[in-house]
């Protein structure tokens, strides 16, 4: 059963008298691009299971299609992938990245009757998901599994999910488990193993669609970072339709194991060098930020480790104004991103993080669709103004 299983989509259908939206369950059926622009590129990303060091099947997707949009991808041992437009100037040069892992849940342990018991992989708990369908990806192929709590129907007090009822506690991975209906030999034959990933089934992903027609939501699991990516291809296309030649060589980077230690970032900065780097991410919007989801990107003034360079932020700002929209500023306690590995390391002078609010991070994560319209176009008036 390898590659991903195809799901329903929410589609959207517009009343002509209201100019509302209602919704209607097309299974197998992508919204059309006239729709909603971008809207397919997003949908077949989220069907492509990637999490940390499993990234082969997206980096092949991205690979085909930047060649389909004229671009020549390069790729490392690593993992990493990047598209490389020369610059009017010599020196070192500029990468914009994105990366292309997710978080998941990883096997610690198969049982003798064939249950699995899992740990994160990345900032993922239980909460987040809830019981229902998960995919292992496992050595060649696909595996079905159920993420399970427990029964409910106990008032033992020694029992979690009765402590859970209670409210005394939340439910952790040690109170989890992965149904399969396999044997631990069935098991090993589909190559599940301890370190197999799993992810939630394709057919929970979404993306769906709600809130103002002229400027719709759309909830999906997950957008971290599948718009990165997505941010990154629309950028080529722009770059590309408006003839702009970069001042500086310029890389376009789809970078491996953000969410298990920054380390595709890490490790390409090493072999490539750039004066200054610019990660596409999401803005999460916790308790505290003046975020909001209005369509305007965000931008990282300063994580949980490093600040970042306040003039390229400014530089970034004049972009969004001259694109027509303007930035989103937040300071974070527990985030960091691509742009933090490469300040850690040394890998570039300067350093930013730009992206997209969305609530419910590391969730089912909203967006206000037209986000992305905005954060292409300043990344693309930044390049052509750099």
């Amino acid at each position: 059963m390898a590659g991903a299983v195809s799901g329903a989509y929410l589609r959207l259908r517009q009343t002509t008298k209201t100019g509302s939206w209602t919704m209607a369950m097309d299974a197998d059926a992508m919204p059309d691009k006239e729709e909603l622009p971008g809207l397919g590129e997003l949908s077949r990303m989220l069907q492509i299971p990637c999490p940390s060091g499993r990234e082969e099947r997206m980096a092949a997707h991205l690979t085909a299609r930047l060649q389909q949009l004229g671009a020549e991808p390069r790729k490392d041992n690593q993992g990493n992938l990047w598209v490389e437009l020369p610059g009017r100037e010599s020196g070192p040069g500029v990468a914009i990245a994105s990366h292309i892992d997710e978080i998941a849940m990883v096997v610690t342990a198969i049982e003798a009757d064939g249950k699995l018991r899992v740990q994160r992989s990345g900032g993922l708990y239980p909460f987040k998901l809830g019981e229902g369908p998960v995919v292992l990806v496992g050595d060649g192929q696909d595996i079905p599994a159920h993420l399970s709590f427990g029964s409910g129907h106990t008032n033992d007090p020694t029992d979690p999910v009765a402590q859970f009822n209670s409210g005394s506690r939340g439910i952790t991975w040690r109170d989890c488990h992965l149904l399969t209906g396999l044997t631990p030999t069935q098991l090993q034959e589909s190559g599940v193993r301890v370190g197999t990933c799993a992810v939630p089934a394709a057919g929970r992903r979404g993306p769906n669609l709600f809130g103002p027609a002229d400027d719709p939501l759309v909830s999906a699991w997950l957008f971290d970072n599948r718009g990165g990516s997505l941010t990154l291809l629309q950028l080529w296309c722009w770059l590309r339709d408006a003839g702009v030649t970069p001042l500086r060589r310029l890389n376009l980077c789809f970078l491996v194991q953000e969410e298990s230690g920054l380390l595709g970032a890490k490790g390409w900065v090493r072999r490539n060098e750039v004066e200054t780097f610019v990660a596409v991410d999401s803005t999460p919007m916790p308790r505290g930020t003046d975020l909001t989801l209005d369509g305007r990107p965000g931008t990282w003034s300063r994580d949980s480790q490093v600040h970042f360079d306040q003039g390229l932020i400014g530089e970034l700002a004049a972009a969004a104004g001259r694109a027509g929209t303007e930035l989103q500023y937040a300071v974070y306690s527990a985030a960091a991103s691509d742009a933090t590995g490469v300040l850690q390391v040394g890998g570039a002078e300067r350093c930013a993080t730009i992206g997209y609010p969305r609530e419910n991070s590391h969730g089912y994560e909203v967006v206000r669709w037209s986000v992305f319209q905005h954060l292409t176009a300043t990344l693309g008036e930044w390049v052509a103004s750099y």
